[in-house]
């Protein structure tokens, strides 16, 4: 299994484009939402829960976790979960924060509302914008049962997509999400 996620979205034309994508290959993700996407387009986080992709938290507005305190942290993942709730019905368990930045404090925080804090295996950097091609290079690199790769809601992650699948699928791997990669 390899595990592709999605941070920092919903986006307004890119996810879109990733659910299209995903659909044509029967693929299945996990997307990291911010709170202040989903006041935004909550089509978009209604479609990724209709079409059986996993829905993540990824805060409220992209802060640094670990400058947050104790309150500040459980606020920003409150926050979003109870919009996604509203919207999807489900409560989201796993818990990515922004930049990969978090300490003790946000680990308790996240722990104490019942998620599980990840991280990634895999960095495509797609958000550089440095074209399609490193994209894909960074995914394809050594794959690795398990991995988990981040990617963002860019035009060069679309366009990167559908390689990447082929190629993982070529290899053996089955696209899922997170949490069936990590079980």
């Amino acid at each position: 299994y390899i595990a592709l996620t999605f941070d920092d979205g919903p986006h307004k034309t890119v996810t879109d484009r990733v659910l299209n994508t995903l659909k044509e290959y029967d693929a299945k993700a996990t997307f990291f939402m911010l709170g202040n996407q989903v006041d935004y387009y909550p089509s978009l986080v209604q479609r990724v829960a209709k079409e059986g992709h996993e829905i993540g938290n990824h805060g409220y507005s992209h802060k640094y976790h670990s400058k947050l305190d104790f309150g500040a942290n459980t606020s920003e993942i409150q926050k979003t979960e109870d919009k996604i709730k509203a919207i999807t019905g489900k409560k989201t368990s796993l818990f990515a924060p922004p930049y990969g930045d978090f300490n003790e404090i946000t680990l308790r925080s996240a722990k104490s509302l019942g998620y599980k804090t990840i991280m990634w295996s895999k960095d495509t950097i797609d958000w550089r914008r440095d074209g399609v091609d490193k994209i894909i290079n960074r995914v394809l690199n050594n794959p690795e049962n398990g991995d988990l790769v981040l990617m963002h809601p860019t035009q060069d992650t679309v366009k990167a997509l559908h390689v990447i699948i082929d190629k993982l699928t070529e290899l053996g791997y089955e696209i899922t999400t997170v949490s069936k990669a990590i079980e």
